[in-house]
């Protein structure tokens, strides 16, 4: 038994010898002296943790954390500096021409519970440290991201001759997301959620785009609803340093912010908004076409199947018309596209076979561009479909969850071929929902749109994306329209 003994004991020192001598072996890394103690400059690989690192190095965890004390607040994140003891000490009566460089304490300007996220990273300076699986909050859960704060971790400036040894630094491009989060709201609405989903295609687009010559910084803001919370923002120097601003929803905002925009040069892509005066906003990036956009693309469609289609339009007061299809109305008139027209009595009172056409397809333009508005009339269009004839309306993307049996054209800037084997490879074990819809799909549509938000930086006008097209054109002398306008018939 004492044997065995003495022969585990001569095995663990023998061990710790190994190990002792093993960590004296210098490592090749750049080498500093903090505190009269030898460190090695260690960059952060990519998927590379605390534990793999120490193991490495053959130091304990606590030793690294004992020299970079933000470790405490967060993990490692991806081409962060840090500092590792190699073990020696080092005779600092001696001079030294090596410079002295002490730790960089990383500053944060948010707690680590105020993420849009329910983990502990807030760290959006290199978005990959984000996106490995994020568990996005439920109805059931609130959102602890604070409005009047800024979700970033930054570096304070390093000396000069701290980067002799090292790589070349990066270009850095920093940008701001502005989107209504409702953070401060007790319970979020089902608005709140697509700003979340947008929210995570930006950062995928974000990751993809990450180079050896770039890195991406994104600024992130619950723009609320009202005008302060932008006044706030414009009147800070929260943004001085942004090249790029993606966001904002309510005409009230985009106004002081393409003001703001104005004045410094910085494009604002608006992602939802399609009433804005660009004339007068030059540095304005509508994504979402205009009316008058889609009915130039609706009325281009009709001419050319004029052959095969009779329109119909709904005969009722100016005053009932809604704004997009009085000037889709007009636009039809200007092209000599030959109309005819229907009272709402007749097609409720089955009075309505004398004006269709029994061989060509029959496209009703009804008053309204809300569903809510015209739902009392589709069965009555459909009846007309049961009776033989060929039918289809003029409907709005968003009409698509309503599943009508009906045949349908509208105008989009959402297109509906995505790319399937891209989506299966990097989106659908990510977000784990449906693809298969009409319907515009907000992280893709944030991907595209940062995507193309980037693009326009490095000075190209087009991009295709995931799921939506963007070719920008200049509006006036004023800001620029995406005009690319898909008609969808089916």
């Amino acid at each position: 038994m004492g044997y065995r003994f003495k022969v585990i004991v001569l095995f663990v020192l023998c061990s710790l010898f190994f190990v002792q001598a093993k960590a004296q072996e210098l490592l090749d890394y750049p080498l500093d002296t903090i505190k009269g103690e030898e460190v090695y400059r260690y960059e952060v690989e990519r998927s590379i943790g605390l534990y793999r690192i120490s193991v490495n190095f053959h130091v304990s965890q606590s030793e690294i954390v004992r020299l970079n004390p933000q470790l405490r607040e967060r993990g490692v994140h991806y081409a962060e500096l840090l500092y590792i003891p190699t073990g020696r000490k080092v005779d600092t009566s001696k001079p030294t021409s090596k410079p002295t460089v002490q730790p960089q304490k990383p500053v944060l300007t948010q707690p680590k519970r105020d993420t849009v996220y329910i983990h502990d990273t807030v760290y959006i300076r290199e978005p990959i440290a984000m996106v490995d699986e994020p568990k996005v909050a439920k109805d059931t859960d609130t959102i602890p991201l604070i409005p009047d704060s800024l979700i970033f971790v930054d570096l304070p400036p390093l000396p000069n001759s701290f980067f002799l040894d090292s790589t070349p630094q990066k270009r850095v491009v920093e940008m701001a997301l502005l989107l209504p989060f409702e953070s401060q709201q007790t319970k979020r609405s089902g608005n709140a959620d697509r700003m979340l989903e947008f929210y995570q295609g930006t950062l995928m687009a974000l990751n993809d785009l990450q180079n050896d010559s770039t890195v991406y910084r994104l600024r992130v803001y619950d723009s609320e609803r009202s005008e302060r919370r932008v006044n706030a923002l414009c009147d800070s120097t929260e943004l001085d340093s942004v090249q790029g601003i993606l966001g904002l929803v309510y005409p009230i905002q985009i106004e002081r912010m393409s003001t703001w925009c104005e004045s410094r040069q910085v494009p604002l892509l608006l992602p939802f908004a399609d009433d804005i005066d660009l004339a007068s906003h030059p540095q304005v990036l509508q994504f979402n076409s205009s009316a008058l956009q889609e009915a130039d693309s609706l009325c281009a469609w009709i001419i050319a199947h004029e052959a095969n289609l009779h329109c119909v339009a709904l005969d009722v007061n100016e005053s009932d018309l809604t704004e997009p299809i009085r000037i889709l109305l007009d636009r039809m008139e200007e092209d000599s596209i030959e109309l005819s027209w229907i009272s709402m009595e007749e097609l409720m009172s089955d009075s309505a076979a004398w004006v269709l056409d029994s061989e060509k397809e029959n496209l009703f333009i009804l008053h309204s561009d809300r569903f809510q508005q015209v739902r009392i009339l589709l069965p009555y269009i459909v009846k007309l479909q049961e009776a033989g004839y060929k039918v289809r309306i003029v409907s709005q993307y968003s009409w698509q969850k309503e599943h009508l049996n009906l045949p349908q054209v509208y105008t989009s800037v959402f297109t509906s071929d995505i790319g399937f084997e891209i989506y299966d490879a990097m989106w659908s074990e990510f977000f784990k929902n449906d693809h298969v819809s009409e319907n515009p799909r907000y992280d893709l549509l944030g991907y595209d749109l940062m995507r193309a938000l980037v693009a326009w930086l490095n000075g190209e006008t087009e991009t295709e994306g995931l799921q939506s097209i963007v070719r920008w054109a200049q509006v006036e002398n004023g800001g620029y329209q995406n005009t690319c306008v898909k008609v969808i018939a089916y």
